[in-house]
């Protein structure tokens, strides 16, 4: 799973590395060309653009070294952790829900893709079958029961 994550990171870093290196320039380029920069729109929008790309850069670079650092062995077999599926029991809601916890760039609440650093995915983080968890969200507390659980390493099983 982090390897199709950085496989996206690499593909928007080398889009933005070539906007950053060849795109921006020629705009800049063609904006100069038109004279008077202080009232140069063209030439402020690629400006403000190649300050965003050097930013987004930076952070997509940073992820990446993190991403790196993803130890399968330091996730846990029996207990809530990255890239586990769970199934929990929502009781101010009275439903059964089912969360799959991802990085940042892959959550979707509409999907059930979860961040490990949003509220819920805290919450359940270390958790076991059987344990229950407040979380506390914008909309008040929560009490959620773990009712079933799928590691990582339970799909890496099904998958071989």
């Amino acid at each position: 799973m982090p390897e199709l994550i950085m496989k996206r990171l690499q593909e928007e870093i080398r889009q933005l590395e070539y906007e950053l290196t060849t795109e921006l320039p020629a705009e800049i380029k063609k904006a100069v060309a038109l004279g008077d920069l202080s009232e140069n729109a063209e030439y402020h929008m690629a400006k403000q653009r190649q300050e965003f790309v050097n930013a987004r850069l930076g952070q997509l670079k940073k992820r990446m070294g993190e991403l790196a650092l993803v130890n399968l062995t330091n996730i846990p077999h029996d207990r809530v952790g990255f890239g586990a599926t769970v199934t929990v029991f929502d009781t101010s809601k009275d439903e059964e829900l089912v969360y799959k916890l991802v990085t940042s760039e892959e959550s979707d609440v509409a999907k059930g893709l979860i961040s490990t650093t949003s509220p819920i995915g805290r919450a359940l983080l270390g958790k076991q079958v059987g344990d229950t968890t407040t979380v506390v969200t914008p909309n008040g507390k929560r009490e959620l029961e773990i009712l079933k659980l799928l590691t990582i390493h339970d799909e890496v099983e099904e998958v071989k």
